[in-house]
């Protein structure tokens, strides 16, 4: 019981810093579970997906669905016209890149100059 106390005193303490603070501004507070750290958010989290499976009501993706949910994604990103030509000036710079090589017998540039021999 005294911990419920000093809990509620440190509550009271945290909200009178804050208005302090911040003048007449309405402040918020952390609670619950976005008060906790990252570290104790994930164990509850993880606990919650494991009792979700054991119970047999957690959501898991067969084949098909996750099929349907990448082709959608898919669609949504090649909407947007100036990343796909990026992604694509990207891949024709890396393939091009690939192709200079000085080794004889290997790559573009090496045969091109191979057959250019006095």
């Amino acid at each position: 019981m005294a911990t419920n106390q000093r809990d509620e005193q440190q509550h009271k303490d945290q909200n009178a810093d804050q208005q302090g603070k911040s003048g007449s501004q309405k402040s918020t507070v952390k609670r619950g579970f976005a008060a906790m750290n990252e570290a104790q958010q994930r164990e509850i989290a993880s606990k919650g997906g494991q009792a979700a499976h054991q119970k047999g009501t957690a959501h898991e993706f067969d084949s098909e669905e996750a099929r349907r949910a990448g082709q959608k994604g898919g669609e949504a990103v090649s909407r947007n016209r100036e990343h796909m030509a990026e992604i694509g000036r990207k891949g024709g710079e890396s393939r091009q890149a690939g192709n200079r090589t000085t080794e004889p017998g290997k790559g573009g540039a090496s045969r091109k100059n191979a057959d250019k021999q006095p």
